[in-house]
């Protein structure tokens, strides 16, 4: 008892800390009588905590300290912040999401009710007469729409679009114009561009464009042995023999001259053109002319200009072309020893074959192609993917899947991802057009693993390739 007067004094001692002490006891003794009733069992359990922790701090606020001890200060000022970080850091009751709260409109506070407001029976209040704003609820884009999105942002600028087909052009008809006086005993065919932006399917930017110079030949004096049949062992090149020569012997056609070994080198015939293009052709004059300046690239094995304008910049590559038998053949020889061969070429069958398709069924073939085409200008490691392997792949599955309509994108588009990962860690990509013929041939190993993985992490998220 004597102890009880003694602590009571010293309460009073300090300006009536004691009665208001006893207050606050009081005050926190009701809330946790009727915090179950009231806040519910996770609620009065963080109540709780929090009121041992004030209770903590008021009773070492009234308690007597000890003189002889310099650092009892100290320790109730360290045990004090203990005590309000025990307060911040208590646990709010975790909130149970439903799947069908993640598409709501998150609602502002409820705020009591003003006289002359109208009820909002949504949980808000308006005043009378204002006008209602319905909030539009939040919401993610499928794959789909942005799909149809992306692909509204790989439009070729309209600049470009319309100044390069135009300037390329004008560069053609100069080149022929030089051919015919320079080389009259050729039978160069007349010139004409090729490339993905004069059939709609280029993206993002116009800058390169080819120029096919065609190679008229004889067909009694010619004929084709696939590189099937020869030590390359590969179908999709092909050489272009001279036959007959007991009967027309040599210099009875004038592509006799690029002859090696009874057989049209394309090594020769693109040697001797690139001779042409570098030191023969005044092209500061053509490009004064047509207001640009062009430059051969010296250093390519390809037949290439660069041309600059003031509005866009333009690579144009020339291609020496055969056509025989139905066959289209490009002088693009394999890197090796083996100089005569002749690369066929199936994009002109590959576009109007896409272009068939949809005319057919209205399908989307050409927008995916062109998506496609754009995530694989866009990632470094897919660029070998472009084009030709990406056209096949959609013809292939056009013979399984013909539901081809637009509302179908993204299943095909994630289809066609599917199945470039199960062709790649085949290492085998079968041509549309002739199955014995691998586009993934001309791929080092490395590069198929490079592009499978990038490919295989994005079939789960296409959405990370747009």
């Amino acid at each position: 008892m004597a102890a009880f007067w003694h602590q009571r004094g010293r309460r009073q001692e300090n300006g009536g800390l004691g009665s208001v002490i006893d207050g606050l006891g009081s005050v926190f003794d009701v809330l946790l009588a009727n915090a179950r009733l009231v806040l519910g069992v996770s609620g009065a359990a963080v109540l709780a905590i929090a009121t041992l922790a004030v209770k903590r701090l008021i009773d070492r606020a009234t308690s007597p300290r000890d003189e002889g001890d310099p650092k009892a200060e100290q320790k109730s000022l360290e045990e004090s912040w203990q005590d309000l970080a025990l307060i911040k850091t208590t646990p709010k009751a975790p909130k149970k999401q439903r799947r069908e709260d993640l598409s709501e409109p998150l609602l502002s506070p409820a705020r009591p009710l003003v006289p002359g407001e109208a009820y909002d029976p949504r949980g808000c209040s308006a005043p009378l007469g204002a006008p209602q704003v319905k909030s539009s609820p939040l919401r993610c884009l499928t794959l789909q729409e942005k799909l149809l999105s992306h692909s509204s942002q790989l439009e070729v600028p309209e600049i470009q679009a319309s100044l390069i087909p135009q300037l390329a052009r004008s560069i053609c008809t100069q080149l022929q114009n030089f051919l015919r006086s320079k080389c009259p005993e050729l039978p160069f065919g007349r010139l004409f561009l090729r490339g993905a932006l004069l059939d709609g399917l280029e993206v993002l930017a116009a800058d390169h464009i080819h120029l096919m110079l065609p190679v008229v030949l004889d067909a009694g004096l010619w004929s084709l042995i696939s590189g099937e049949d020869t030590v390359v062992r590969n179908p999709q090149y092909w050489m272009i023999k001279r036959i007959d020569l007991g009967y027309f012997p040599r210099g009875c056609s004038p592509w006799d001259r690029f002859i090696v070994g009874r057989y049209l080198s394309s090594n020769v015939l693109s040697e001797t053109l690139h001779k042409l293009l570098v030191a023969s052709i005044n092209w500061p004059a053509i490009g004064s002319l047509l207001g640009c300046v062009i430059h051969p690239v010296v250093a390519s094995p390809e037949l290439k200009l660069e041309v600059k304008h003031d509005q866009v910049e333009l690579s144009i590559t020339l291609f020496p072309v055969v056509e025989m038998e139905d066959k289209v053949l490009l002088a693009v020889p394999p890197e090796g020893l083996v100089e005569n061969l002749w690369l066929e070429s199936f994009y002109r069958v590959e576009v109007s074959r896409v272009k068939e398709l949809d005319a057919g069924d209205s399908g989307a073939r050409q927008l995916c192609l062109r998506i496609l085409n754009g995530v694989c200008r866009s990632q470094p490691s897919l660029h070998k993917l472009g084009g030709s392997p990406v056209t096949h792949i959609i013809l292939h599955l056009s013979d399984t899947d013909s539901d081809w309509a637009e509302e179908n994108l993204a299943d095909r588009f994630q289809q066609v991802l599917e199945e470039l990962v199960a062709y790649l860690e085949k290492g085998v990509l079968p041509s549309y057009f002739n199955p014995k013929i691998n586009l993934f041939s001309g791929l080092l190993e490395e590069e198929i693993d490079e592009m499978g993985f990038v490919l295989y992490r994005a079939l789960s998220e296409p959405e990370v390739l747009l």
